[in-house]
């Protein structure tokens, strides 16, 4: 019983933090890097100076996630649906790309999702792309870096017609039991709603 209380707090603990950063309610520029625009509106992304292809080498590997989703997005939903997946992620492109299959099931189904990552030497910069299997359609790439242990991946994106900006957090602190976030900005980053998080587990 003890070891389960642990797990189960260390998955609480995961999941609040993840979450603190992007909680329905107005917060700093500072906790989230504050968002720079080109003269043409477009975001303007710039690497970390340890930005490197190295950057998602801890992902390799088979994993076993505990998975939370906001019922309803941008509503004002506190409602979470939790649920279980597993990803498999190897490396490619002579290192600088990486893959990973997501498997779970919804409503009865199998789903399956693919994210590819891809580093680029000159800019320094990931861009991970995401499709999956019951639209067929890759999303626009979350585009960013890891500063220290924390990565943040941007990009803009409609949402039921509606301009949104879009940000991944990947956060490696604890590098077998990885957190993952993902935040809707309806108003260019002013406020932030955090609608999806997993916390990933090794498989030995």
């Amino acid at each position: 019983m003890a070891k389960l209380t642990a797990i189960a707090s260390l998955y609480l603990i995961a999941f609040l933090y993840s979450c603190s950063l992007f909680g329905q309610v107005k917060i700093a520029h500072s906790e989230l890097g504050k968002l720079k625009f080109t003269n043409t509106g477009e975001l303007d992304i710039q690497p970390s100076a340890t930005s490197s292809k190295d950057d998602f080498d801890f992902l390799v590997g088979k994993w076993k996630l505990k998975d939370k989703k906001l019922k309803s997005r941008l509503t004002g939903s506190n409602e979470w649906v939790e649920f279980e997946s597993t990803v498999e992620m190897r490396k490619l492109l002579n290192g600088i790309g990486n893959m990973d299959i997501y498997r779970t099931t919804v409503d009865g189904k199998p789903f399956e999702g693919v994210a590819l990552r891809v580093f680029n030497p000159k800019t320094k910069l990931w861009s991970i792309y995401w499709v999956d299997g019951n639209t067929g359609v890759m999303d626009p790439p979350v585009v960013g870096s890891f500063e220290g242990n924390i990565g943040r991946f941007y990009c803009k994106d409609k949402f039921r017609g509606k301009d949104i900006i879009v940000v991944f957090q990947w956060d490696k602190t604890d590098p077998d039991n990885p957190v993952w976030s993902q935040a809707f900005s309806p108003d260019n980053g002013n406020t932030w709603e955090c609608n999806a998080t997993n916390t990933s587990h090794k498989v030995e």
